[in-house]
């Protein structure tokens, strides 16, 4: 068996070796030369799978390890009975974690409290749902727009999408890139629902680039800079509109799902995806693989203050302000050598440095911190008490 696989995708070597030769490329680059003699295709997100990738090729699976599958072409796989795999739910906590991050680095720059903000989630899905129950157990209030689910489930529960734009002091935006059907979602937040955005709102977009026009979003903040906005995900990645990226208030190259325990999950996902797909056994788990953290553990005292020790932590596990400033600088270097940005937007995905999530990290506190404990459980961290 022959496997061709994103270059970005880890653990190949040792999930994959057994089951034949395996070949890396980068995943945006892919052409139909290179895999035509291959059985396996693995990508991530900025591979388009398409009869252009694939016609006339022995390819008889495909996976991605993500989420999303608005780069595959599903009709074409299934036409020629090419199996197909995704990794749903892979790096929900990840994108989570990446939200918390920001809210918690703006609620500390800005001086507002969470706990005061309503917080509206466009797209419910795996990683909506996650951040919905996570932000509820932190005792926020949500709001949810997600009319495929509404249909589904029935109205209650969620919100009517200008009723959620027009209630929520932040918007967080978590849908697929969908172009056809009763529930497109490209530019859903189309320029008339971004004219109309109450000054102040925070408007975080962790889902597609696409689902939000990035030219209205630029116009408004050219003419009012009113909103506080957090872009992780872009329109025409990877060479999005760096006048746009200077607007922002914070910038990252789509890596709000780049967890390393994320990108593990989804390659144990798509391994034993390929082993059901051809028959084979599950020989190999994520658990005897996966690297131990770098920071284990934390301690706080009997007086550390809940909110301080909540993001001390958040920020020893992730904190969004390194990604911000690592891609201003290299677009502004980029830019001032007049170089092309795409190619700096790709370099930074493809070195990202390791990310943990926040349940690696153990703190440790003392037998009377249980109000600490609790807060710092539903955040997502491990507690170890002690004396």
């Amino acid at each position: 068996m022959h496997i061709i696989a994103d270059e970005n995708i880890p653990l190949i070597q040792e999930f994959f070796s057994e089951l034949g030769t395996i070949e890396t490329l980068p995943g945006r680059d892919m052409t139909a030369e290179q895999v035509k003699n291959a059985d396996v295709l693995l990508v991530r997100s900025i591979t388009p799978v398409n009869a252009q990738l694939l016609e006339g090729s022995k390819v008889k699976f495909v996976a991605t390890a993500t989420i999303g599958c608005d780069h595959i072409d599903l009709d074409y796989l299934k036409k020629n009975r090419i199996g197909f795999a995704n990794s749903p739910g892979c790096n929900a906590n990840s994108v989570v974690e990446y939200v918390l991050s920001v809210l918690t680095l703006l609620s500390d720059q800005e001086g507002f409290l969470l706990k005061e903000k309503t917080v509206g989630i466009i797209g419910a899905g795996n990683v909506g749902g996650c951040l919905q129950k996570r932000l509820q157990e932190i005792g926020i209030k949500v709001l949810v727009n997600d009319p495929p689910r509404a249909a589904a489930e029935g109205e209650e529960g969620f919100t009517e999408l200008d009723t959620l734009l027009a209630e929520a002091d932040v918007i967080s935006m978590h849908t697929p890139l969908i172009t056809t059907g009763d529930h497109p979602t490209e530019h859903l937040l189309n320029a008339k629902r971004i004219k109309n955005l109450k000054p102040g709102t925070i408007l975080i977009n962790s889902g597609r680039g696409g689902a939000l026009d990035n030219q209205a979003l630029k116009k408004r903040l050219l003419e009012h800079d009113d909103l506080i906005v957090a872009l992780d995900v872009w329109e025409s990645e990877p060479g999005i509109d760096h006048a746009l990226l200077e607007l922002v208030d914070i910038a990252t190259p789509h890596i709000a799902g780049y967890s390393l325990d994320g990108k593990l999950a989804g390659t144990e996902m798509v391994y034993q995806a390929v082993c059901q797909g051809f028959g084979l056994p599950v020989r190999k788990k994520l658990a005897q693989l996966i690297p131990e953290p770098p920071l284990k553990k934390v301690s706080y005292s009997h007086s550390a203050h809940r909110w301080w020790s909540t993001l001390t932590s958040i920020r020893a596990c992730y904190d969004v302000r390194n990604d911000d400033i690592a891609m201003r600088r290299a677009f502004a270097k980029a830019a001032r050598a007049n170089k092309p940005l795409g190619p700096v937007f790709d370099e930074l995905r493809r070195s990202y440095p390791i990310r943990r999530e926040f349940h690696t990290l153990r703190i440790q506190l003392k037998n009377n911190q249980q109000k600490l404990a609790d807060r710092l459980e539903k955040f997502g961290f491990g507690i170890k008490f002690g004396k």
